[in-house]
């Protein structure tokens, strides 16, 4: 069995009064996994200034644009915005560069993400201003003025989770450098949509919506007061409220649709109770409307869904945006399905210019359409995937694994390419369950997948592709009431194995259940673990709209994990507020909730101290409360009390926390994962310090350490790994301010890699299999560095140096010689604090005529101990290397041995190659000074055609190209050499001797 992390700390240090900078870690990056299809969007656009230029705008996965009719995406707010989440999204239509963005999705899911304001690109979105309205939390729409770009209006929802003042209409006169609230109605009331009369921008239309979110339920609408439609007639300087024939009580969120053919038709979809609600139409400009469908498919779940747009060509056709896509053509008296490549639509633009040119925007990403809805653009080149967690297994190489957002089944994606796949989104399965997860892969039997959906257990098997179903309590509890049911389970339910026993099977409602039969039985090892209060036990969803799928049961635990180092010590957290513990594997409980915790946020994280059982930590996230301020706390009492590791001492106030991991090798060293971002401490909790690197801004939902590598989940852009973020746990030594260090290496698979035309800049983000090799430079050092790698023996594998060594360091005499051969490589960096090499495992390869092909691609470094060897200035620093076996080759059948003798013959194959090719460049240069009728140029003439190819279409190789051949027939696979290939070499290395031999004679 492979030890899955082997580090030798050696005289290796880690230059902790170095790392409270940012510089020195930025040799550490994370490869994006994706996987490469659509997450939910929550907004697009477009402009008739570029016909094939569309953006969308993720709801945790910033700003993409598309320049060629959505064949590719590219991100274009990475680096500007301070929030991923995106409401809204105006393109001038007379200039192609002008964009205003509103943060913060209007879809007002549990997990939504509250936004920083607006921002503003006058290149096209290359580069981006943030331009005020910071407060609003959620923008519903953005609208530029037509006649006038720097005049732009803004619905301000408002924030989801509380009251705010800053909600209502907004509106600029000056691009953006300041801002009028117009219209305003309470701290409690926001504003969902704007739209400017086609024709007549003065005349705006505002809807006014009563919009809050609860843990435990969800307020839309209210009172005539708290909400309606609006209208201005003088560019927002008066309003007054708009009522005739619009439903007169209960009044939820509202949306509007106006079209250029005929500016007199205004829509608006009304969210009322029973069947008034539905699409109103006015053909007055919006003084008096008639109800032309009450059809429930239009108006489900208003508070997520509900927009309404009109077609610019025909003011009669009219689209809705909901669970399905609606369109009708009459006006809205009958109806069609528009199918779409993904359901839980959210958005729509229509090209004026162009008929049946739109794109539409649903929970599986946007997708474009030239043909009026015939068919779509692909949503499988969008990575902005949400996911709840993540769970790794322990194949090779292992794969991660989490719910998706709105999918049919959790998915998994490989941390590198375990296969050659003609299309890199085959590496995207299935693994059970539903979009909330998790799935949990079985140690030991990967293939043994434990997952969920929404609190329904099942075990899937990965080789039939089938779901044995274990429902706990196996009743149904959608529509249900909390305080009713038998077993209350969240949405996201927990499911954990246990360290101790791959047979052993937690999973949490509001108590603790357990399986050791795959959840055949089940049995309950706890009391009621929440909070339970009566007032939280409601229908969800008021005062017009029921919801009840199980988000919004408030009571249940959320976070559940068994120490690994005492069995039966089991820590658990509700999303209602109390943490428990127990020691006895569940006979008793102790309620351990921190004193000074404020009560009810959803502890989102519980992680026992993988080096002493009695410390553990905690996340409490309470945004959800209106609170967003970062809760992370630590025990080392088993819970009698409790630190808070959080309070101003390097997490922004505006930054709540969702999970915290220890690293399972340096106590003290954690991570964080934020709303925003991804934070380290390497002193147990006591300071913090970004660790984003090249992250975009996005929820960190979960962290996983595993083999040596740090792995995060996102809500809005998949997942992500830090190859060898071991390097971090290695202990400071002194003198690290002024001393040059060599880390030292974790134990490094020989992986191949088969990835036929694969792009290493592609997501997924697969590059080549590689033993990284980490060194620290001080502050100031001045000169170069040079890298051996030294096999056992004492034999230079290969060697490398920095760009700026000097050319006397190149040794470049015959192999046979043993001589260190130091290559030119821009990989070998010199800068202050870490730099990161990633070594091929590779020999040096045959030597080349051209200088830029000389010694490259040699064979794979057999298996087994070598020594690195730094040079920095005048320092000669050492560690050890263990390159060990691919797993998977071990259970072919092929041994050590086999590999040995494997590179013992590419070796002599690569010294032969060497020597025919110096002797081709030898006879070529003495050649070019030979008369073409001399004797010696007819020899050299001969012994040339025996070596090289003629040059012309499929012509015969030759000598140099034979022994290619033969090297290339070894590269491919870890194998036993064949007996022809060890019979081919002697041939090939007994004609070679005879050309030498007449050519010499």
């Amino acid at each position: 069995m492979v030890n899955p992390l082997k580090i030798v700390i050696g005289a290796s240090l880690a230059l902790h009064s170095l790392w409270l900078a940012a510089e020195p870690l930025d040799a550490l990056e994370f490869r994006n996994l994706g996987p490469t299809r659509g997450g939910r969007v929550t907004a697009v656009g477009g402009t008739v200034a570029e016909q094939g230029t569309f953006y969308l705008g993720a709801s945790g996965g910033g700003v993409w644009k598309s320049t060629d009719y959505g064949t590719t995406w590219n991100n274009v707010s990475d680096g500007f915005f301070a929030s991923p989440s995106i409401g809204a999204i105006a393109v001038s239509q007379n200039d192609s560069n002008i964009l205003f963005v509103g943060t913060g999705s209007e879809g007002l899911r549990s997990n939504v993400i509250p936004g920083k304001g607006v921002y503003k690109s006058v290149d096209g979105g290359r580069n981006w201003m943030h331009v005020g309205l910071e407060k609003t939390a959620h923008i519903g729409a953005v609208e530029i003025d037509p006649r006038n770009n720097n005049t732009v209006w803004v619905a301000a929802v408002g924030n989801a989770f509380a009251p705010n003042e800053e909600r209502g209409v907004y509106k600029t006169t000056d691009g953006g450098r300041n801002w009028e609230r117009v219209l305003h109605v309470s701290d409690r009331v926001g504003f969902a949509d704007v739209e400017l009369l086609p024709g007549s921008p003065d005349v705006v239309f505002a809807t006014a919506w009563r919009a809050e979110r609860k843990p435990w339920t969800i307020i839309s609408g209210g009172e005539q007061e708290e909400g309606g439609l609006y209208k201005s007639d003088d560019g927002g300087a008066s309003w007054r409220r708009v009522d005739k024939g619009l439903p007169q009580g209960l009044i939820g969120r509202m949306d509007l649709a106006v079209s250029p053919d005929d500016s007199r038709i205004v829509y608006v979809l009304v969210e009322a109770p029973d069947d008034e609600g539905g699409l109103y139409r006015s053909e007055d400009q919006g003084e008096s409307f008639t109800q032309v469908s009450s059809k429930s498919t239009l108006r489900a779940r208003p508070f997520y869904f509900g927009r309404v747009e009109a077609n610019p060509h025909n003011a009669d056709e009219v689209h809705v945006m909901s669970v399905r896509h609606s369109r009708s053509r009459d006006g809205g008296n009958t109806w069609e399905l528009l199918p779409t490549p993904h359901g839980d639509n959210h958005d729509l633009w229509f090209n004026p210019e162009e008929p049946g040119l739109f794109i539409q925007a649903n929970d599986g990403g946007a997708n474009v359409t030239h043909n009026d809805g015939a068919s779509w653009s692909t949503q499988f080149n969008q990575p902005t995937v949400e996911v709840y967690q993540v769970e790794v297994d322990d194949q090779y190489p292992y794969w991660l694994y989490a719910g998706q957002q709105d999918n049919g089944s959790t998915i998994a994606v490989p941390s590198s390419s375990p296969y050659s796949v003609q299309n890199s989104v085959a590496w995207l399965i299935e693994t059970g369950g539903c979009e909330t997860g998790p799935a949990v892969p079985k140690p030991g039997n990967h293939n043994i997948v434990y997952a969920n959906c929404k609190g329904r257990f099942g075990v899937f098997d990965k080789r039939t592709g089938t779901e044995r179903s274990y429902y706990v309590g196996a009743a149904n509890m959608y529509g249900h009431n909390p305080k009713d049911l038998r077993y209350r389970f969240q949405r996201v339910s927990p499911i954990h194995v246990s360290p101790h026993d791959p047979d052993t099977v937690y999973h949490a409602s509001q108590f603790v259940h357990r399986t050791r039969d795959d959840g055949v039985t089940w049995e309950t090892i706890s009391p009621d673990l929440t909070a339970f209060e009566a007032d939280k036990q409601v229908i969800s969803g008021s005062p017009i709209t029921r919801d009840i799928t199980g988000e919004e049961f408030y009571s249940t635990i959320y976070s559940l994990r068994e120490s690994a180092l005492e069995p039966g010590l089991i820590w658990v957290g509700a999303n209602d507020g109390p943490v428990h513990v127990t020691r006895d594997n569940g006979d008793s409980w102790q309620d351990v909730t921190p004193r000074n915790l404020p009560s009810g946020g959803r502890i989102d994280s519980v992680e026992p101290s993988p080096h002493d059982p009695a410390v553990a930590y905690i996340t409490s996230l309470r945004y959800q409360l209106g609170d967003p301020k970062p809760y992370i706390y630590r025990t080392d009492d088993f819970g009698k009390s409790w630190t808070l590791l959080s309070d101003g001492n390097g997490i922004p106030a505006d930054h709540p926390v969702r999970v915290v991991r220890a690293d399972p090798l340096r106590p003290g060293l954690l991570y964080a994962g934020t709303e925003l971002g991804l934070f380290v401490s390497f002193d147990d909790g006591g300071s913090w310090q970004s660790f984003q690197q090249n992250l975009p801004i996005t929820p960190i939902t979960d962290i996983k350490l595993h083999r040596g590598d740090l792995v995060l989940s996102t809500m809005g852009r998949g997942f992500w790994v830090l190859d060898q973020v071991s390097v971090l746990s290695q202990q400071p030594l002194p003198q690290a301010d002024d001393t040059p260090v060599l880390f030292a290496s974790q134990e490094t698979v020989r992986y191949r890699q088969n990835m036929r035309g694969y792009d290493p800049e592609a997501i997924p983000q697969f590059p080549e299999p590689s033993a990284i090799i980490d060194y620290q430079l001080p502050e100031g050092y001045s000169g170069a560095v040079q890298l051996e790698i030294v096999a056992a023996d004492g034999t230079v594998v290969n060697a490398f140096r920095s760009e700026d060594a000097s050319e006397e360091a190149v040794v470049e005499d015959s192999m046979a010689l043993n001589e260190t051969r130091v290559l030119d490589t821009a990989d070998l960096t010199v800068n202050p604090g870490l730099n990161r090499f990633h070594w091929d495992m590779r020999h040096r390869g045959a030597w080349h005529a051209d200088k830029d092909k000389r010694f490259r691609g040699g064979p794979m470094a057999r298996p087994g101990n070598y020594t690195l060897r730094l040079h920095a200035g005048d320092e000669v620093l050492e560690q050890p290397l263990t390159l060990v076996v691919d797993p998977r080759v071990l259970e072919q059948g092929v041994t050590p041995e086999h590999i040995d003798a494997q590179v013992a013959l590419q070796l002599r194959i690569v010294e032969l190659q060497s020597e025919a090719r110096r002797l081709t460049d030898e006879l070529e240069t003495e050649r070019e000074d030979l008369d073409a009728d001399t004797a010696r140029a007819e020899q050299i003439d001969a012994a040339l055609a025996e070596l090289t190819m003629a040059e012309g279409t499929y012509m015969q190789p030759m000598l140099v190209d034979q022994i290619g051949y033969l090297g290339y027939m070894l590269r491919g696979a870890d194998q036993e050499p064949g007996a022809d290939a060890l019979e081919r070499f002697e041939e090939l290395a007994e004609q070679l001797e005879q050309v030498r031999t007449k050519v010499q004679s």
